[in-house]
């Protein structure tokens, strides 16, 4: 069992650490924001007055923030993760960033002698509930050996992708095709409804033929109930798409649907559904369809 500070107790990263605490792990909990360690407590882990505390004597280092801004800042500076972690300690950022990031941040670790993966998430808040995460991993192979321990008591899907960087590419990727589903489903629902079908006897048969999916078994009853209760922020997928947006021009990849559905997900942002889960993209399709949408 590993001592483990953790860092970002949000709606990912809450269930992420009580899990760790439940399989035995030493989780020591920190979040910016006070009130986020409750679930943690309750689960025997402990929580931290500020990160040097919560890494200090930690084997393993876990970030769990929305973006590169929040992790650059828990990792650098006079306060940050390097300047108080021990020579050994293994960092597993679990946020969605920007490969990029990732690979200056194990290039600045090394020098500490502190070790870096990447190892982003997709599941959502339910997978981060029921520990059964997929998780992508960048870095030495070595290393995420040594993290298998650790990563097992949140995911069942654990594939090492390749060097620094390379988790959080795979994640852009996830998140696309998270993306133009999730609006393909939305799309599918205005389409039943306006056509006169059963929702829910339509949504049945087609998860259960090739149109299913993760997307469509675990949102369908989001869209069948206009609930939406964020599991995973439109915000953060917005930030997400300008990610691989931005990833796929530098190598050249074009992402023609992809462009048009990172568009609509900043119009939802821009009209203020940002803080909703990203199953309101079903929202917009209700706009443009002549529909007013269900608040």
């Amino acid at each position: 069992m590993s001592t483990i500070g953790f860092l970002g107790l949000g709606i990912m990263g809450s269930p992420m650490a009580v899990n760790l605490a439940k399989a035995g792990h030493a989780v020591l909990g920190w979040n910016r924001s006070p009130g986020k360690a409750d679930a943690l407590l309750a689960a025997g882990g402990r929580e931290a007055s500020s990160i040097a505390e919560a890494v200090r004597d930690a084997d393993v280092v876990i970030t769990m923030v929305p973006a590169s801004p929040q992790v650059e800042a828990l990792a650098y500076g006079p306060d940050g993760i390097l300047a108080h972690a021990k020579p050994g300690t293994l960092l597993i950022d679990m946020s969605s960033i920007t490969p990029q990031t990732s690979i200056d941040l194990a290039k600045k670790a090394a020098e500490q002698g502190v070790r870096v993966l990447d190892a982003p998430v997709s599941g959502g808040e339910a997978g981060a509930v029921e520990g059964v995460l997929s998780i992508m991993i960048g870095g030495e192979r070595a290393d995420f050996e040594a993290a298998r321990p650790v990563l097992e008591a949140v995911g069942t899907t654990l594939v090492h992708c390749g060097p620094h960087g390379s988790g959080q590419t795979v994640k852009a990727a996830n998140q696309l095709i998270v993306a133009v589903n999730l609006q393909a489903v939305a799309e599918a629902v205005v389409f039943l409804e306006k056509s006169g079908v059963d929702l829910a006897a339509a949504l049945d048969v087609l998860g259960g033929g090739l149109a299913g999916s993760a997307v469509l078994a675990r949102k369908k009853d989001n869209f069948l109930q206009r609930a939406y209760a964020p599991g995973f922020k439109l915000e953060l997928h917005h930030k997400d798409m300008g990610i691989v947006t931005d990833a796929a021009r530098t190598v050249g990849a074009p992402l023609s649907v992809g462009a048009t559905v990172a568009q609509l997900i900043a119009s939802a942002v821009a009209r203020g559904d940002g803080a909703l889960d990203h199953s309101a993209l079903l929202r917009g399709v209700e706009l443009l369809s002549g529909c007013a949408p269900e608040q």
